[in-house]
């Protein structure tokens, strides 16, 4: 029975690994990804727009991406191997010391990347909005002239009617 819930711990633990290790992948290539400009945007473009490589991209990739890669994986390496040995379980109490001190830092990162996707997403809600209320009043002022035209019309066969 004990080995049952053992293996289902470590299958458990496994998967929370894995699922960190594709969150942590996504949001790497979330930050990486460009893009391609044509030819006409980078002539309009300004100075920052068109930047490259920023110290925060470095910043990213030399420090932060690797301290939650490790943070995640040493958790799951520890819940791995302390299902089946024993003296990782004694001593268990360090690793939880080291996994805390490099899960501060590996957090305040995380909060940073979804902070900076909540914006992006609040950017994109407000751009629908705008668009949606575009295509309001686009609608409307459609509806609006072809009301004018026809009101045009009968007026226009009103007075030809009465000159007859």
């Amino acid at each position: 029975m004990i080995e049952w819930i053992l293996k289902v711990l470590e299958v458990i633990g496994i998967v929370c690994v894995s699922l960190g290790m594709i969150i942590i992948l996504k949001m790497t290539n979330a930050i990486v990804k460009r893009t391609p400009k044509t030819k006409k945007e980078k002539i309009t473009m300004s100075k920052e727009a068109r930047e490259g490589v920023t110290f925060n991209d470095v910043f990213m990739f030399m420090i932060a991406v690797p301290l939650v890669l490790l943070w995640v994986g040493f958790a799951g390496a520890v819940i791995y191997v302390g299902l089946g040995d024993n003296a990782v379980l004694e001593s268990i109490e360090s690793y939880t010391t080291l996994i805390a001190i490099l899960g501060g830092p590996a957090l305040l990162i995380i909060k940073d990347a979804l902070d900076v996707w909540k914006q992006e997403q609040a950017e994109k809600t407000a751009f629908y909005k705008v668009k949606a209320q575009s295509v309001i009043d686009y609608n409307a002022s459609v509806l609006q002239q072809s009301q004018d035209i026809e009101a045009n019309e009968q007026t226009q066969d009103h007075k030809e009617r009465g000159k007859k």
